[in-house]
């Protein structure tokens, strides 16, 4: 656990393996919470969770998940790492649950492994690490690395983890405890907002979904509109129709704010200045990305970025004064 993970991915974790020992009536699965000393350490609902053990202790455990915001930093930036990939020679599977996936690479252990990255991070996370196969997938499971995109993809993981130790009867029983409606497989893609439409990118016509994927393949060198519309075999005309029905912006508003999303998560969750920023979602300079940016977002992305460390820093002084 590092300071402010997402509380949800803890209780998503443990509250299916807690029910799956119940219902079978043994404690099949058991776990630790670890962080890398003893002390409390606060989520991101602010509710702070004992550890343990330290990450120094961990040893004869099988997984192992860290779960994090984007931007943790490890405390012992040299010993914690090397533990990592330590226990990664001993046989131990090495994972991350949400952001957990940043800090996890920042040990070096990602090397040659694909993995599952949240879309709200997608953009920080290949600027950071652009060797790294980043996949849109909800898990990913291989080669002695697992990740989840999230809390109901830590869920979904948990009843595949339950399924293949108890079987389906087992799995289905505690999927219902929970009101869970159903286990997605783990190649099933992440669900992603169609943004002023209330609905889901998946939910729209195959036209339009293609139209989206150029855009979203094409954000360092945007697409002139009707480049698109021919794409997709239609006139410019139409495809302009269509698009504002399905999506309640046209295709040239939509894009623009695909590529600030962009942008925006690489403002919270890097270092990088806003030169290389505004280069990477097709801007030839900053000035009319921080333009655009406020005119979105309503603050330009230098506020947003001072704005987000101070209230980083102020959680974890907090943190530090229990």
């Amino acid at each position: 656990m590092f300071p402010g993970f997402p509380m949800a991915c803890l209780t998503s974790a443990i509250e299916p393996l807690r029910a799956a020992n119940e219902i079978s009536g043994a404690k099949i699965f058991s776990w630790k919470l670890v962080a890398e000393s003893l002390g409390p350490v606060r989520s991101s609902a602010d509710v702070r969770f004992e550890p343990d053990v330290s990450l120094s202790q961990v040893d004869a455990l099988h997984h192992l998940y860290l779960i994090a915001p984007p931007n943790a930093a490890y405390a012992d930036p040299k010993g914690s790492p090397a533990r990592l990939r330590w226990l990664e020679r001993k046989g131990m599977v090495l994972g991350a649950f949400s952001g957990g996936i940043f800090p996890l690479a920042r040990a070096g252990v990602m090397a040659g492994h694909k993995c599952s990255v949240h879309w709200c991070y997608e953009a920080a996370f290949k600027a950071e690490f652009p060797k790294v196969e980043a996949s849109e997938v909800v898990i990913l499971r291989e080669k002695q690395r697992t990740t989840a995109s999230g809390a109901g993809a830590v869920f979904d993981l948990m009843l595949h983890l339950i399924e293949e130790r108890l079987g389906r009867d087992c799995m289905t029983e505690v999927a219902c405890w929970f009101q869970h409606p159903f286990m997605r497989h783990e190649d099933a893609i992440q669900k992603v907002p169609v943004p002023k439409k209330a609905g889901t990118a998946d939910r729209l016509p195959p036209a339009i979904r293609e139209a989206i994927r150029l855009f979203e393949n094409h954000v360092e060198d945007p697409l002139r509109i009707p480049d698109v519309a021919s794409a997709i075999d239609m006139s410019g005309r139409h495809f302009e129709r269509m698009f504002k029905r399905e999506t309640g912006q046209s295709p040239l508003r939509f894009y623009r704010q695909l590529r600030l999303t962009k942008a925006r998560q690489r403002v919270l969750y890097s270092d990088e200045p806003l030169r290389e920023i505004a280069h990477s979602v097709g801007y030839l300079k900053s000035g009319p990305m921080a333009r655009d940016y406020k005119e979105l977002f309503g603050v330009s992305p230098k506020d947003e970025r001072r704005l987000f460390i101070g209230l980083r820093d102020v959680g974890q002084e907090q943190a530090e004064d229990i």
